[in-house]
């Protein structure tokens, strides 16, 4: 539920809601805007009369939340989400773009995909260590060399990095050398993941999973933000439906629901919603336009000779190219991109 309280409402007022609350065992979480407070509290609703909060002359009004996710709600949090990566801010007034292979096959390929996406405009390296793959002998990844070729990646360029984990013994190792965490569309629900993720000071983007509801995929960030990480932005990826000639059908409509329902930021994978190199760049700019906070998009020196996701995969020209296109689109949107001033 949240506790509304009146304009003016000073600070030891909202100390003593919060410690009320914090000795019924709620969990607190304080919202501070210009004109209002609100307290978000977590808990056994049946408690909350005992408090008898609406009594306190300074609380407005005591509002149930009647959505299963809470924290992750805008009800709860009514301002956006603003998540700071070293001087990057993904949520806040700029988009950003994320670029690189689906994994991580050598040295000279990091890192010449790496200096290539940073020239166009990116300020996120993606490549995957770890791939889980559908079939058991299709390339799994590099592992742990391939966190070091990564971070070898970021020393040269600059690049902050994305990557995923997908073992729950593997959490502490990948956020040794990465600085966004990412949740692949398997692990959406994968609860045990998202508890040790939340951990972390490392920022989480939460795939959403090929048969998942809005609701459900939610309520999967709340499980992190439970655990104490705020640091959650969800990405479209994508859903299963009857159509075969995509990869997937990108599901756009959840930019704009989930900005409505959520303060979280939204990236959009146009890569995997699609899966053809040639509707990418396209999708990319109905993404934006639909309101998305950042896109992540897979680029290969040479896709034909690519391990994983070559279909999907843009050349290094074809991103300048992209680039260059989203940049005009962006800057009429008013939400420039953020690589666009360097």
């Amino acid at each position: 539920m949240i506790i509304v309280l009146k304009k003016g409402a000073r600070e030891k007022e909202i100390q003593e809601i919060t410690e009320r609350l914090s000795e019924k065992g709620f969990k607190v979480h304080l919202s501070q805007g210009v004109e209002k407070t609100i307290i978000g509290a977590v808990g056994d609703r049946s408690r909350l009369k005992e408090l008898d909060l609406e009594a306190l002359s300074w609380v407005e009004k005591v509002v149930p939340i009647l959505a299963p996710y809470k924290l992750v709600s805008r009800e709860f949090h009514p301002t956006d989400t603003v998540i700071k990566i070293g001087q990057h801010e993904i949520g806040g007034s700029q988009v950003h773009v994320m670029a690189g292979p689906c994994s991580v096959e050598s040295r000279s390929q990091i890192l010449e995909t790496a200096h290539a996406v940073k020239a166009a405009g990116a300020t996120f390296l993606r490549g995957g260590a770890f791939k889980p793959r559908t079939s058991p002998y299709a390339f799994q990844g590099l592992g742990e060399e391939g966190l070091k070729l990564l971070a070898e990646a970021r020393e040269e360029t600059g690049l902050a990095v994305v990557t995923e984990v997908v073992d729950v013994r593997d959490v502490e190792l990948v956020a040794s050398y990465t600085d966004i965490l990412q949740i692949g569309a398997r692990n959406m629900q994968n609860f045990n993941l998202l508890k040790e993720v939340a951990k972390t000071d490392k920022p989480i983007m939460l795939k959403r999973g090929p048969s998942a509801t809005l609701e459900e995929w939610m309520l999967a960030a709340e499980y992190i933000l439970d655990g104490g990480n705020t640091q959650v932005m969800f990405c479209e990826r994508g859903i299963r439906t009857f159509e075969n000639y995509t990869r997937n059908t990108l599901d756009l409509s959840m930019v704009p629901a989930l900005h409505s329902l959520s303060h979280l930021p939204v990236i959009v994978d146009p890569s995997h919603g699609t899966g053809r190199w040639e509707l990418v760049a396209p999708m990319a700019k109905a993404a934006l336009a639909a309101g998305a906070d950042g896109l992540i998009i897979e680029v290969h020196p040479q896709p034909e000779k690519a391990l994983s996701d070559g279909k999907q995969s843009l050349t290094l020209p074809n991103f300048q190219k992209m680039m260059t296109e989203l940049s005009q689109i962006a800057n009429v949107l008013g939400r420039p991109l953020k690589g666009g001033e360097q």
